[in-house]
């Protein structure tokens, strides 16, 4: 499985390469609506990382201290839950 700092590593060399394409261009429309993106897309993967986290089975789980599918449930439900 692919780690955090991988994956949000990832999006941002994406994001970087076609924003410097944009700079370079001197396309400030789609610089603009290039970070914006890349900032509504990174807080979305956090999110799901986030809930990877949650519903992951580690091995120090193996042990009598098993999260059950139920709790796992009730964690996503409160993460996910408006204020």
């Amino acid at each position: 499985m692919r780690s955090r700092e991988r994956v949000l590593g990832s999006l941002e060399k994406v994001y970087v390469g076609a924003f410097s394409e944009a700079e370079r261009d001197g396309d400030t429309e789609r610089m603009a609506r290039l970070d914006m993106e890349y900032q509504r897309d990174q807080l979305q993967l956090e999110v799901l990382l986030d809930i990877r986290e949650l519903l992951r089975s580690d091995e120090a789980d193996a042990t009598d201290n098993t999260i059950s599918l139920l709790e796992k449930a009730q964690n996503l439900r409160k993460l996910t839950k408006l204020r």
